[in-house]
């Protein structure tokens, strides 16, 4: 399965963040956000959902659980 799209890296820090803001709208630095997601892709995604059964929605959403909360197995 293809990774997900990255968002750009953004500071966490607020004067950082401030400092990235103020060169984007002067125009120093490009803004690079992600594109929309395509028609073509909500519909796949559905699609997809809909021919899965129960035991391979339940298989799926217990990985990511796993990987979101960091725990193994």
């Amino acid at each position: 399965m293809p990774k997900r799209r990255q968002t750009p890296d953004r500071p966490r820090d607020v004067m950082q963040l401030a400092k990235r803001i103020g060169e984007i709208a002067t125009g120093q630095v490009e803004d690079t956000a992600p594109e929309p997601v395509s028609e073509a892709a909500k519909r796949r995604g559905k699609a997809r959902a809909k021919s899965l059964t129960k035991p391979e929605r339940h298989k799926i959403a217990k990985k990511a659980a796993a990987a979101r909360w960091g725990k193994k197995g």
